[in-house]
């Protein structure tokens, strides 16, 4: 496990990791010093062919409150290019994140703000708290959500993403949950019990055929079912029935036996 001062990393035995915002007395709020952390984390992560997945969450009463204010406040007192090289490392962030070739789970309570959508929307699902509260708070400071802008189209439409991000409002993990930024939303004292059934469940899934499934569907996202995109899925399934972990699903199914990447939960420990 890498050592960070602003993140946790831990991996589970069971074939994932968890990455927490560790700033609680800061309600993890983004600094520069966080975001060259996340990268760090990402690209360790990206690395490890026995992780299975991701989860993304938050110490303490927020998941994430946005730009740290000292960051951004010295972020004001510098250059326009100085200030570039700033937005090009947490565009780098985005980026990673999204493109990460495990599927990622975020996982919200109290306030995520600015920024923190931008986190959220770049991951593959996400669940919360119906408490949560979401807000894209730059224009209220004179800001705008650059950055994040496309992963929160992405995540919530682009005439939702006009209202949110222009009128700087609220809103909570049960609208976040109608929009299509959360997966689902439950009570806060049942939103442990709720992650731990959303990671038995990626479990249960073939690890390579996750990992291709994010490939096909990044490839088929962005426009009309062309011949191309035709023959990229055909040779996509080709691909995955020949695979091992293919085969050895087939084979499971046809057997009616778990596949040999459904361990026994009773050999592990659990570690988040």
């Amino acid at each position: 496990m890498m050592d960070f001062n602003t993140l946790e990393l831990h991996t589970d035995p069971r074939g994932f990791a968890t990455l927490w915002l560790s700033r609680e007395q800061k309600n993890n709020a983004f600094n520069a010093q966080m975001i060259r952390e996340l990268i760090l984390a990402l690209e360790a992560v990206q690395a490890d062919p026995a992780l299975r997945f991701l989860v993304l969450r938050g110490r303490g009463k927020h998941f994430s409150a946005g730009a740290d204010l000292a960051w951004m406040q010295q972020s004001a007192e510098l250059d326009y290019h100085t200030n570039l090289d700033d937005a090009r490392h947490l565009a780098e962030l985005m980026y990673n994140l999204a493109k990460l070739k495990i599927p990622t789970l975020a996982v919200v309570q109290g306030a995520a703000y600015g920024g923190a959508l931008g986190l959220i929307s770049a991951c593959d699902m996400a669940i919360g708290a119906n408490d949560a509260q979401f807000c894209l708070s730059e224009v209220r400071i004179g800001l705008a959500p650059a950055v994040i802008s496309p992963f929160v189209v992405q995540a919530i439409g682009e005439r939702a993403a006009r209202r949110y991000a222009l009128t700087a409002e609220r809103f909570s993990g049960e609208r976040a949950r109608e929009l299509g930024l959360l997966s689902e939303c439950y009570p806060p004292a049942e939103l442990e019990q709720h992650i731990g059934h959303w990671i038995d469940n990626l479990l249960l899934n073939s690890p390579q055929a996750m990992r291709s499934c994010k490939d096909l569907l990044r490839e088929v996202s962005h426009g009309a079912p062309t011949l191309a995109i035709r023959r990229y899925c055909e040779n996509a399934i080709a691909r995955i029935r020949v695979s091992p972990e293919g085969q050895e699903g087939l084979r499971a199914f046809l057997q009616k036996r778990a596949p040999s990447w459904q361990a026994d939960p009773s050999t592990l420990e659990p570690r988040l």
